[in-house]
């Protein structure tokens, strides 16, 4: 089998080199040559552990090649962004233009299956696009809707052993889409329809949004009363049915800072704890900046200098090198904005080479240096730090607590 994958991004790439090697022959596409050239050459553009040497074994045996192009295949991914337009509505032109630069290459029996995360009805639009412009194909192809469900950098247990859910037009194009995956997945391949696979994606980042929400909300409710949230929490869950997630400076990820407005800008009367979720994770990035911003001016007004501030992380999450709507960084651009003129600031991210507004630190010398440590993403390398004496820790994601 040869397929197509549109979208060599954090998703799309690790499963091209999957699919490539488990025996099918792809043909991976980008827009940007310059990641279509990297691929090519068996190098990795995104951070992504073991990733890299399976990528040269496929380039090496022909089995995965890139182009700014499709062709010829008999299955097609779409695997682009979905981001936003105006305010948090879903922009899914990218998912039509990839719709439609597969259109040519179209032909009876092909399998043409979404992965982009949607808003529900999506998988039916592009069908639409399709049959307008190629009316021969209605009832002789397959159109599935299957979401991926990763964690990065644990992307490559997770493509195989996870389970799927699989949405077709049809039971019978469920059923085809069902046979393409079970080429690498040896999780359980559930069937639904396309709808219910759409908001399947929806719903389980949103649930996980939610759930961070009260988290964060507790941090926030702890720090007004003088209590230790990571001991709170800790003894919380000693409860048998009590299993509270650990707070943050925020909610990042092209994920579940993202999905939940593809519900609330859909069914924006009957979404409400979903709406309300979403602002207490970005209310929570604004007021930790905050925190940052009033201890670098008390400093300055305690001791009569600017203090020296380490921004401990970039990433939304721990060990990756995601920046995608990431609070960390957005926290990090705005203290760094305003108070440009009262700190000097060493900007730590370990898991980037390079960034183009600021140049990166060394973890142990910034800390070393700094006179205010502001833990922002839970990577490994903070954890062994040395002491702390002498400095003011701001500690927004559980590096130092329980």
């Amino acid at each position: 089998m040869k397929a197509n994958f549109i979208g060599l991004g954090y998703i799309g790439l690790p499963t091209a080199i999957i699919a490539a090697s488990h025996g099918v022959r792809v043909h991976g596409v980008d827009v940007n040559r310059s990641v279509v050239d990297k691929t090519n050459a068996g190098e990795l553009h995104i951070l992504e552990p073991g990733l890299e040497d399976m990528l040269k074994a496929v380039i090496a045996d022909g089995s995965f090649e890139a182009s700014t192009e499709p062709d010829d295949a008999d299955a097609y991914f779409i695997v682009v962004p979905t981001p936003f337009k105006g305010d948090h509505q879903p922009d899914v032109s990218y998912v039509e233009a990839a719709t439609r630069s597969v259109i040519p290459f179209l032909k009876p029996g092909a399998l043409f299956v979404i992965e982009s995360t949607s808003p529900v009805g999506t998988t039916e639009a592009m069908a639409d696009i399709i049959y307008a412009e190629r009316p021969e194909l209605k009832g002789h192809i397959s159109i599935a809707y299957c979401p991926e469900r990763v964690l990065p950098g644990n992307v490559i247990h997770e493509l195989v052993h996870n389970d799927r859910v699989i949405g077709g037009m049809t039971p019978e194009a469920t059923e085809h889409a069902k046979q393409f995956y079970a080429h690498f997945v040896k999780g359980t391949l559930h069937a639904t329809n396309a709808r219910t696979a759409e908001m399947c994606k929806l719903t389980e980042n949103s649930s996980r949004d939610v759930q961070i929400a009260f988290a964060n909300e507790l941090s926030l409710i702890c720090d007004k009363a003088g209590i230790d949230v990571w001991e709170l929490i800790e003894l919380a869950n000693r409860h048998p049915r009590v299993n509270i997630l650990r707070p943050g400076c925020g909610v990042g990820g092209h994920c579940i800072a993202v999905d939940p407005y593809f519900i609330t800008a859909a069914y924006p009367e009957e979404s409400k704890l979903i709406a309300d979720a979403r602002r207490v994770n970005n209310y929570k990035a604004q007021w930790s900046a905050e925190k940052i911003v009033n201890s670098i001016l008390r400093f300055r007004c305690d001791n009569g200098r600017k203090p020296r501030v380490a921004m401990m992380g970039l990433a939304f999450k721990p060990d990756i090198d995601d920046l995608r709507e990431s609070p960390a960084k957005a926290i990090t651009d705005d203290v760094t904005a305003r108070c440009a003129a009262d700190a000097d600031f060493m900007v730590v991210e370990p898991n980037i080479k390079s960034h183009p507004a600021y140049e990166l630190a060394d973890v142990e010398s910034a800390y070393r240096d700094a006179d205010i440590v502001v833990f922002l993403t839970g990577h490994s390398a903070f954890r062994s730090l040395g002491p702390s004496e002498g400095k003011i820790v701001l500690d927004f994601c559980g590096i130092t607590g329980k």
